[in-house]
């Protein structure tokens, strides 16, 4: 392994197939280039794909499951690690990760990225933080963190650390380049 991205995704069992699909592409594409994934471990929605996705084709899963969460705990994780909160799993899952990449995902995943971008200005998270905007889905939140400069709640230096992709290949790219 050459390094770990943690990845923020959706629990919901329910979403459009197209983005589990791209989640399984990108942990798929990302274990190939030798990064051990990161994720928050459990069977649900996109967690569960990505488990099954890395299970597949070999790839190294490091599984951060809150206590209350034991018994849906993905069966497929190379390595699992508990925590009380879901601001211990968070803190978790960005520790000594290269990259923080938010697939598409709901309120949960919002609020991961926000955090990791808040800990990353605070000095407390130094890797790098991606958001794969697949299919316009997260064009609202790029606009807004735009409009947060634009209104000066947000000065562009911070805006700078989290990055907007189109294609997984653009984030694994800037990736490699990090960890070089």
């Amino acid at each position: 392994m050459d390094g770990k991205i943690a990845v923020f995704c959706s629990a919901s069992n329910e979403i459009d197939p197209e983005y589990n699909k791209v989640a399984r592409d990108f942990v798929r594409a990302a274990s190939l280039r030798g990064y051990a994934i990161v994720s928050g471990g459990t069977v649900k929605g996109t967690m569960g794909q990505i488990d099954t996705e890395l299970s597949e084709c070999g790839g190294y899963h490091i599984g951060i499951v809150p206590r209350f969460m034991k018994d849906i705990a993905a069966p497929g994780l190379s390595e699992i690690h508990w925590t009380d909160t879901m601001a211990e799993r968070q803190a978790m899952m960005r520790k000594g990760a290269l990259a923080a990449v938010a697939l598409p995902g709901g309120i949960g995943t919002l609020d991961e990225v926000i955090e990791t971008l808040t800990q990353k200005k605070l000095g407390f998270y130094d890797g790098l933080i991606f958001v794969l905007d697949w299919n316009g889905f997260y064009r609202p939140l790029e606009a807004l963190l735009d409009h947060y400069v634009e209104t000066r709640m947000l000065e562009p230096r911070h805006r700078a650390m989290i990055t907007f992709c189109r294609t997984i290949e653009e984030i694994l790219e800037k990736t490699d380049n990090y960890r070089i």
